[in-house]
Order: structure tokens, then sequence, then C-alpha cells
């Protein structure tokens, strides 16, 4: 049984935990604001992208000469996962919730016979992938430096992935993130950046109504198809940015509340084994004096 002076230094080491995860709550929140108003402001931007370049590939569909970032290279050999995560933890299963996800689709196309090569951004999601695919690694590409994500961040790991595109070096690349819902909720999502997809739904509102376009379809998507990619990228550090935030909010209410009840535990036995060993020395006084 602990002594009185070992329940006492743990209470006081459990207040001062309390006091850090309820001041990262508190960050958090005031920082979850912010994120998900950025994260929901580049959602319409990036929707109404995809709804004009659907249309345009409905167009252009199974004609000869299409973009070769909409037709793809024939074949689904080597597939390169963008894993985005955080680059920092203390955010209950935000980071591994992702991981999970592209873990399980690179188990599935090395099972398949594939080539998988994974490119992190973010520390946390190569760290737990490492532990797995430590072969497949390319590169990790930490924002730890970056203080507010800009498009600039974006359009240069999208440069990078058109950059291995063009070279040769991996025929699909998927991309990996958390789209924010609420504080609770943040969706594990997979989204093919190249060749691009895009909903069908979206593809008959484009080819609903007839568009002369100046210049041409060919043009007009030689121009859209690589800024989609860097736009999707932006997007998905967006929606990441917002759902850490969430994610560790959550999970500091979540400590913060752990410990008051560890504390109010403690405390009591603290209180009980006091008692205990009062009653003791009186019972020791009172023998004592009847002796005499």
């Amino acid at each position: 049984m602990p002594s009185l002076k070992d329940l006492k230094n743990r209470i006081t080491s459990v207040k001062s935990t309390q006091k850090i995860t309820k001041a990262m709550q508190m960050v958090a929140a005031a920082k979850l604001k912010r994120a998900q108003d950025a994260a929901v402001a580049a959602r319409p931007y990036a929707e109404r992208m995809g709804t004009v370049l659907s249309g345009l590939a409905s167009a252009c569909k199974g004609r000869e000469g299409a973009p070769a970032l909409l037709s793809g290279t024939g074949k689904s050999d080597v597939h390169l996962l963008v894993v985005a995560t955080g680059e920092r933890g203390l955010a209950g299963g935000f980071n591994s919730s992702i991981a999970r996800l592209a873990r399980e689709t690179a188990s599935k196309l090395v099972a398949e016979g594939k080539t998988v090569k994974i490119l992190c951004v973010g520390k946390k999601g190569a760290d737990i992938l490492k532990r797995s695919f430590a072969r497949n690694m390319l590169e990790t590409i930490s924002l730890r430096e970056v203080k507010q994500l800009g498009y600039t961040t974006a359009q240069a790991i999208g440069e990078k992935v058109l950059a291995m595109y063009l070279a040769g070096e991996f025929d699909v690349a998927t991309l990996f993130y958390a789209e924010f819902r609420s504080v609770v909720s943040q969706i594990p999502t997979a989204k093919q950046l190249i060749p691009a997809q895009f909903d069908e739904t979206t593809g008959q509102e484009g080819l609903a109504r007839y568009y002369e376009y100046e210049p041409d379809e060919d043009a007009i998507l030689a121009d859209l198809l690589p800024r989609n990619v860097s736009v999707q990228i932006f997007r998905a550090l967006l929606e990441n940015n917002a759902s850490f935030f969430g994610a560790q909010m959550s999970a500091m209410d979540s400590a913060t509340r752990n410990a008051g009840e560890m504390i109010n535990k403690l405390t009591l036995s603290y209180n009980r084994q006091r008692q205990a060993q009062i009653t003791k020395e009186l019972i020791e006084i009172i023998s004592g004096a009847e002796a005499l």
C-alpha cells in the first residue's frame, strides 16, 4: 500500500497534468474555429472545380489524345499513396485512423501484386506506416515549420506528385486525409488524384447544357487538371487541420475529465489511509494511558 507521501505526490502530479490538458483543450478550441472556417470556405471552390472538370472530362471521355492526367497510363501496376496526417499527437485516433486506412489499402494492393509507394505529409503518419511499409516509403514532407497553411504549401506537394507522374514513377495516385464533420466526427477519406475521377452525377450536370469553350476543352483541361491536384491537396490539408484540432479538443477534454476522476479516487484513498493512521495512533495513546 502506498504511503501518505506517495499518494500526496501522485495527487499533485495528476493535478499538474490536468492543468496541462485543460490548457491544451482551450488552445485547440481557440484554433478550431479558424481552421474550421478555412476548411468550409475551401469546399465550394474544390467542388465547383470538380463539377467543371467533370463536364469537360465527359466530353473528352474515350477520345484519342485526352490529357494523361485524365486518361491515365493505361495500367495500374504502381500506386502512389499520399498520406496526409498531423505533425503532432495527443489527438485521439486522428492520426492512427488515417494511417490505418492507408495501411489497409496498401496491404490490399500488395496482395494483388501491385507495387506500392508511399509519400507521407506529416510526421505522425510516417511513424505509424514505417512499422509495416518502411521499404515502400519515398519521403516524409514535414509541415511543422508552416505557421499558416496556404495554397503555396499544397502547390509544392502537388508539383512533386505531378513531376513523379510525368517521370513515369507511378500509374495511380490516391490521397488519404480526414474529412472534418464535427468536433467528434472526422472521417478517414481516400480520394484518387491521378487519373482524375469525378462523380457521375456532376458529369451529367455538365452535359445537361451545351457550352462553347474558348479555348477548346483540351486546352482548358491541360491547365485545370494539374491545378486540380494542388487544389485537392490544399483542401485535404485544410480538412486535416480542422480535424486535428477537433480531435485534440475532444481528447484533451476526456483527459481532463479522467484526471479529475483520478484525483477524486486518490484523494479518497489518501483520506481513508490518513484516517486509519490517526485512529491507530489514538488507539495506541489510549492503550498506553490505560496501562499506566
